[in-house]
């Protein structure tokens, strides 16, 4: 329940951050022209909106920062409560044990002979093509010289 207060909160502020930084005016234009008047009659003054603008922004950042970090090291020890993450194998997962690989032998162990996969046959079952003999060499043939175009009339 906290945590999805806290991701509302963080939603607001950066909301919020997007708003105040849109109403902010550029460093070029005139104070107050973006709302059509003189920078006298607004509720701030002549530089008043400016200040509030930037401090409020200021501070709006600094709190999205600092829910960003808490919610970043509060997902960091869940992670760390429920062991490390599993790798999500899919289809790969559900093969049987004994189509997967023999471990690897400790260091130092003489190596083993190659056991065929359990899907492919025997040796023995592997039916092999009558051998045929190679065809004798033959002398490469050059293609006959193409006609020469007949001259014309």
């Amino acid at each position: 329940m906290l945590l999805q207060l806290v991701n509302i909160v963080y939603v607001l502020v950066a909301v919020a951050i997007v708003v105040f930084v849109l109403l902010q005016q550029g460093s070029g234009a005139q104070a107050g022209s973006g709302f059509g008047g003189g920078a006298s009659s607004t509720v701030f003054g002549a530089r008043g909106a400016s200040n509030f603008l930037t401090k409020t922004t200021k501070w709006l950042a600094v709190v999205f920062f600092t829910v960003s970090m808490g919610m970043a090291m509060y997902a960091s020890k869940q992670a760390n409560r429920t062991g490390p993450a599993k790798a999500d194998l899919g289809v790969m997962a559900q093969q049987p044990a004994s189509a997967q690989a023999p471990p690897p032998p400790p260091p130092g162990a003489a190596p083993a002979e190659p056991t065929p996969p359990a899907h492919s046959p025997p040796p023995a079952q592997i039916p092999t093509a009558p051998a045929q003999s190679a065809p004798a060499a033959q002398p490469a043939q050059q293609p006959a010289p193409a006609p020469a175009p007949a001259q014309g009339q």
